[in-house]
């Protein structure tokens, strides 16, 4: 029974002996805390004015007094005026990212942090000894501690620290919550254990008495807990920037798992729509910081370098420009923050406008001179323009100085009208407006563009209104998806879903210091490029086995380095492992699942969804017999399913990145030797 509880192998890495970590202080007045702790009480208030709304709304049907059903209604525009009132509080808390940010950071555009979503605490300790009294005929009460110990894990869950050491607390619950469904969630009965979590954008509560809410709650708040973690990085060096990219990747990597595997979760925040989209912003966030970390080492005063910041300029501003127009679609729209949606179009206007701008400078501050590879810089300006103005091509461009500097002063003109659109929907929401360093670094970026633009400016030279070409988005690093081991981990291979052989012993002799295979994975740890000629294949080890044990160590929850040090012990004397193999198994018949459509929950059975191979060719398809009675017990065969300084705003005086430079240097504050902007 302890196994439900305390799975084997795992040791709590803190200092203390005790298994479990705790979180948080819940009363600490941090920003963070501060902010949790109202969201708590706005969802608190919504579930109080929805069932009051319930009630008259009952009330409503059921009485035919005139004068009742006036004072009905009358009650009801007035909770109806509250949940606005409780929704534009719920919408100012998700737009607060200020708080998220870094304490010393004032120089970096600010970027969006989910909040974690609430629940309501559960008392498992009555429910549990009964069931394990009724079921497993023990005496529950000997397992008091052990369920004791799992109440406050998953209290801690409500307050896990900003850091890995939170998300390791979310994920050791995470790992749990199969064991828990696997001992005491039977599905011939309810258990009576409601699981309530309220929505992180409506406040909407959500109350399920399995645990598929439960596991795709945990998962959120990973994701929201590595945003935040993303968000607070110090993006002024270049570990605080690998860090944010690391953890707004391992976001949307752990979404895109919550929705591939909770799809029918009945939760706004939840749904495939808005998952898509809260993907695309993790993603569009990780590409930002990947910009930043091109730039923070400075941009050399080269052609190349200028068109190829360009380009990753450009692919910012389309990355943003696609979350954009997710957030606006239908499903979305009605309740994503405004503050979200605007950022995303101002970051749009803001790195297109910068494209334009190194464009510019490229071919403003840089003629073709008898040194420079002609060829090398026609196939460069070739690969940054979609197409070109009519009449003109690339070598045209780079040769005739008269076409160089049109095409370059067209740039720098869309740049200044791209930052001043980023300015005017700055100004349309007032959550924006409390970003005083976002103000101040989109009035620095049109007042270098502005700058540039007088520079090159001749007073006697006709008004030119020629239009500068699209930039074609390019990155030499992709922002992708990343799926933390946390999600994985042993779990994925010691279920109750998998079958496996029962553990081998290979003896391990190894020749010339080389045992004939490598390792890899997270937990557990499996064989990979095994040597069909070496001693432990003639054993009996086999490609992809798991190791479970290393001499009389277990070693299923450990990592590659760990098994890796416990195999150094071979060198000097004959050693032992354990493997075991993964078995094909049928699929399991599949469940009832309930999906939200409409806002009105709908159940229906995933057996209509089975995947079956002669429904590929449906003129092969064959008409089977009805079984005869004494078939009926008979187990059915199932088929497997299926430096650039950037502008920044500095309220001590001092640059961004300690560079003692200006914020973008003109023309005449460098040479065309390879100097660094």
């Amino acid at each position: 029974m302890t196994d439900a509880l305390l799975p084997n192998g795992i040791k709590d890495s803190g200092g203390d002996s005790s298994y479990f970590k705790k979180g948080c202080n819940p009363f600490a007045q941090t920003g963070r805390s501060k902010l949790q702790n109202k969201r708590a009480s706005v969802n608190q208030q919504i579930i109080k004015q929805m069932r009051m709304r319930a009630g008259a709304e009952n009330l409503l049907k059921a009485t035919s007094n005139n004068k009742v059903k006036e004072m009905v209604l009358l009650e009801l525009s007035y909770v109806n005026s509250n949940l606005q009132l409780l929704m534009g509080q719920l919408e100012g808390l998700n737009s607060s990212v200020e708080v998220y940010q870094n304490t010393q950071e004032t120089a970096n555009i600010p970027l969006i942090a989910l909040g974690l979503k609430e629940t309501k605490d559960i008392d498992f300790s009555t429910l549990f000894k009964d069931f394990i009294l009724e079921h497993y005929s023990e005496d529950g009460n000997s397992f008091e501690d052990e369920i004791a110990d799992l109440m406050d894990l998953r209290q801690a869950c409500r307050t896990p620290s900003r850091d890995e050491a939170g998300v390791e607390l979310l994920a050791k619950y995470f790992s749990h919550l199969p064991l828990m469904e696997s001992r005491f969630f039977s599905p011939s009965r309810q258990t009576g254990i409601f699981f309530t979590w309220y929505d992180s954008f409506t406040g909407v509560p959500l109350c399920q008495q399995n645990l598929s809410l439960e596991k795709a709650s945990v998962l959120f708040n990973m994701a929201a807990l590595y945003s935040q973690i993303g968000t607070r990085s110090d993006r002024q060096t270049i570990a605080g920037l690998e860090e944010a990219i690391s953890s707004f990747q391992k976001s949307s990597g752990i979404l895109n798992h919550l929705k591939e595997t909770h799809t029918h979760t009945p939760s706004y925040d939840m749904s495939p729509a808005m998952l898509s989209m809260l993907i695309r912003m993790m993603l569009a966030q990780a590409q930002e910081c990947l910009f930043e970390k091109t730039a923070l080492p400075g941009i050399r005063n080269q052609f190349y370098s200028l068109m190829k910041m360009a380009q990753e300029a450009a692919k910012v501003s389309e990355i943003y420009d696609q979350l954009h127009q997710s957030m606006i679609q239908t499903p979305i729209k009605d309740n994503v923050p405004f503050f979200w949606s605007t950022m995303s179009q101002v970051k749009t206007n803001h790195y297109r406008s910068m494209a334009h701008y190194f464009a510019a400078s490229a071919l403003l501050d840089h003629q073709l001179s008898l040194s420079d590879d002609e060829d090398q810089q026609e196939k460069t300006l070739s690969q940054v323009y979609d197409r070109l103005p009519e009449g003109r091509s690339p070598l045209d461009i780079l040769k005739r100085k008269d076409e160089r500097e049109r095409i370059g002063k067209a740039h720098i003109r869309r740049a200044i009208l791209g930052h001043e659109e980023a300015l005017r929907i700055f100004g349309l929401c007032h959550h924006l407006n409390k970003l005083e360093a976002l103000q101040e670094i989109l009035k620095a970026s049109h007042q270098r563009s502005l700058n540039k633009c007088s520079e090159n400016e001749d007073e006697e030279e006709f008004t030119d209104y020629t239009e500068a070409p699209d930039i074609i988005s390019k990155t030499e690093h992709k922002a992708e998806m990343e799926v933390p081991a946390t999600t994985k981990g042993p779990l994925s291979v010691f279920s109750a879903k998998q079958r496996w052989t029962a553990p081998r012993t290979i003896h391990l002799c190894p020749e010339d210091r080389d045992l004939g295979f490598t390792l890899k994975g997270e937990t557990p740890v499996q064989v990979v490029s095994l040597d069909p000629f070496c001693r432990a294949a003639a054993d009996g080890l086999k490609e992809s086995d798991y190791i479970v044990a290393v001499g009389d160590t277990d070693c299923k929850w450990m990592g590659v380095s760990d098994v890796m040090r416990l195999l150094k012990d071979v060198d000097e004397e004959r050693l032992d492992i354990q493997v075991i193999s993964i078995m094909d198994s049928n699929p399991p018949m599949p469940t009832k699942s309930a999906t939200f459509c409409g806002n009105l929950p709908k159940t229906y059975s995933m057996i209509c969804l089975a995947y079956d191979d002669d429904d590929k060719n449906p003129k092969s398809r064959k008409v089977t017999k009805k079984p005869s009675f004494l078939s009926w017990g008979l187990k059915n065969r199932l088929k497997s399913a299926s430096t650039l300084s950037l502008p920044t705003a500095d309220h001590s005086g001092a640059l961004p990145w300690n560079k003692p430079c200006p914020t973008f240097p003109s023309s005449s504050t460098y040479n065309n030797d390879g100097a660094l902007y």
